[in-house]
């Protein structure tokens, strides 16, 4: 099986214009995203609608490619760009493996763990879930969390807490229950990339804000891998000082 993993990389980030080029430690963030990737995919591409970002990449060895500014959700950005690499270098990829661009701690172990998923010629579409350790993150609306299955399907995904455990104090569910986050990286079969980038907006996805209730609610199969590590996102310069203050740079 042929993997080929992608890095949309946006420039005018709301919270944090021009991220992908922040420096960390002498290298831009795309650059130690990029590099941390190659680790565990040997096909690399980052997915831009920037010069700037284009250029960067570049000069440090990297394979870029130019998509639309007008994209919608980096799911759109990867299915431009599968198209485009595919039909430039004539290689037939099986899946293809979405790494966020503002993860520079991505380990090679997250992406062998999607990979793995694979292994079941069932899996349409892939993700890495997290057990919670911590009660706070149960009720923070801001991590996803995921309920799956004996096998590791997953079933829902949801802001609040879930499960719910009813006539059990809330101080308590994190002891009584087993809980799980969503650590967003996705790898998809090529043929249903394309196909879920043609779905219209469901219902839960507007509800819960999110992309990946879409395909559930449409009948795709998510298959999911438990990781130990943990997603060290960058999200705004804030994020950026607060781990140089924790010494992870």
């Amino acid at each position: 099986m042929k993997f080929l993993g992608i890095i949309p990389a946006r420039y005018a980030s709301t919270r944090f214009p021009g991220k992908p080029l922040a420096d960390i430690n002498g290298k831009p963030m795309i650059q130690r995203v990029y590099e941390q990737t190659l680790s565990a995919i040997k096909d690399v591409w980052v997915a831009t609608d920037d010069v700037k970002i284009k250029e960067v990449v570049e000069s440090f060895g990297g394979n870029v490619i130019m998509t639309s500014p007008d994209h919608q959700s980096g799911t759109d950005r990867i299915a431009e760009a599968a198209t485009k690499i595919i039909a430039t270098s004539s290689v037939q990829y099986d899946v293809i493996i979405n790494i966020q661009g503002d993860e520079p701690f991505i380990q090679a172990e997250q992406i062998d763990a999607v990979k793995k998923c694979f292994s079941k010629d069932s899996t349409q579409i892939a993700t890495l879930v997290k057990r919670i350790s911590e009660e706070s993150e149960i009720f923070d609306p801001n991590k996803v969390k995921a309920i799956i299955s004996k096998d590791k399907k997953a079933l829902y995904f949801s802001r609040s807490p879930i499960p719910y455990l009813r006539g059990i104090e809330k101080e308590a569910w994190l002891e009584k229950g087993t809980y799980y986050k969503h650590i967003g990286m996705y790898a998809y079969q090529l043929n249903v990339l394309m196909e879920v980038t043609k779905l219209e907006q469901s219902s839960l996805e507007l509800s819960e804000s999110l992309e990946q209730l879409r395909w559930l609610e449409n009948g795709y199969w998510i298959q999911t891998e438990i990781t130990e590590h943990e997603s060290i996102g960058i999200d705004t310069p804030e994020d950026l000082e607060r781990i140089k203050e924790m010494g992870l740079l």
